[in-house]
């Protein structure tokens, strides 16, 4: 037996003036997944449980099976897991994105232009983020680069008792004032934040930018602080040997912690330039390895939806369903019996650009038991008529494997 689970980031949404009042979902022409819907099972899952904040971290630690409940130590840790820093038990650490900021107004009253600093790319960050350990950096306090704007900061014995650390693409367009945590222990973020502007703006690497019409990557933003994670091992709690594609550090870091292989992919980017075809062939040289179960993460449609863009949200669904969906189901069909999952991990809600912990739709495809879903094609609307609805997100897995 064979196991894809297709995640497709943010995918899930709520009607869209700009797409005649429909939701991406509803939009997009997905022959290939609706195919699966018509032939399995459609529903509802809520991958968020109420209480905990609707991230992608949750949500796919819940796809993934493991209870958030239990396991979460916060979103940084994941990442830092990924990229090769060691934790210790009293280390805090945080995400740090490279954002834009505007210059011009007194630093509260200053907004936040784009949450990942003008698509900057690793190279580039690896620069800028060397420049701000360099000068803000200590024993103490140390950044670390990751991948595009996705970076981190370890504080050794730190606090996670930070206040409201709001996500910068919560923010976009928002002056940022109203965001910084008011919390004593946050206040030495908020000076990183105010300090990295003057290291960043008229870095070499930012002067570049500008002079290509490009947004500067002028500032720090810290958030999704954590302690040290642990989790079970995927083998060891469900049976079966499983890897995670996917070109972002949250992603790899679960899998890491989790025992399953992360293979990189040239060319995955986390956005709709990512390279689907590249990704779709990892999967396929994971199961030709010998796993049984490849969980193949796409970023694109949650970036689409911070960033306001429902053509491309719509075209990105597209894609996946054009490049990806058949090139693992033929690979599939060749081996045997398989069952396929795809679902988003959250709604990623055009009309808001942030998260939301509704419940999502999903297709529980498998090839043995076929069967008339009633279901021409998959939506929010049409999983939500099936009646079919799963309470408990990281219950999902064991149904799936079972």
């Amino acid at each position: 037996m064979k196991y894809a689970i297709l995640l497709y980031d943010g995918m899930a949404d709520l009607p869209c003036p700009a797409l005649g009042g429909l939701t991406p979902m509803e939009k997009a022409h997905k022959p290939n997944l609706d195919a699966l819907a018509q032939r399995g099972e459609v529903g509802l899952v809520r991958t968020v449980a109420p209480g905990l904040t609707p991230g992608s971290d949750v949500a796919n630690m819940s796809v993934l099976g493991f209870d958030p409940a239990l396991y979460y130590t916060g979103r940084s840790p994941l990442e830092a897991v990924s990229i090769g820093v060691q934790m210790c038990d009293t280390d805090v650490a945080l995400r740090c994105n490279l954002v834009t900021l505007s210059t011009r107004e007194p630093f509260e009253e200053r907004h936040m232009l784009d949450y990942s600093g003008g698509d900057i790319s690793t190279a580039e960050a690896a620069e800028l983020i060397a420049a701000v350990q360099a000068e803000l950096g200590s024993d103490k306090y140390r950044f670390y680069s990751g991948v595009a704007y996705r970076h981190c900061l370890i504080v050794q014995n730190g606090t996670i008792k930070l206040g409201n650390l709001v996500p910068p693409h919560d923010m976009t367009g928002r002056t940022i004032g109203q965001y910084l945590s008011n919390s004593p222990n946050a206040a030495v973020l908020n000076d990183f934040t105010r300090r990295s502007m003057a290291v960043l703006e008229n870095h070499p690497v930012n002067i570049t930018r500008k002079a290509k019409d490009l947004l500067p990557a002028n500032a720090v933003w810290l958030w999704g602080e954590g302690k040290k994670p642990e989790l079970p091992q995927f083998l060891e709690l469900y049976g079966v040997r499983g890897s995670i594609i996917s070109a972002v550090d949250l992603l790899k870091g679960i899998g890491i912690l989790a025992g399953m292989p992360t293979p990189n992919v040239s060319g995955a980017t986390g956005y709709i330039d990512t390279n689907f075809v590249g990704k779709a062939d990892a999967a396929i040289s994971e199961w030709e390895t010998g796993q049984d179960l490849v969980y193949l993460h796409f970023e694109a449609p949650d970036e689409c939806g911070h960033r306001g863009e429902p053509d491309n949200k719509v075209r990105s669904i597209e894609i996946l369903d054009e490049l990806v969906l058949p090139k693992v189901r033929s690979y599939l069909e060749m081996q045997g019996n398989y069952k396929i999952l795809v679902l988003p991990d959250h709604p990623t809600p055009l009309v808001t650009g942030k998260h939301s912990g509704d419940p999502v739709p999903y297709v529980l495809y498998r090839k043995s038991t076929e069967r008339d879903s009633g279901v021409a094609s998959v939506t929010e609307k049409t999983a939500a008529a099936t009646g079919v609805f799963r309470e408990v997100g990281y219950e999902l897995m064991r149904t799936f494997l079972g």
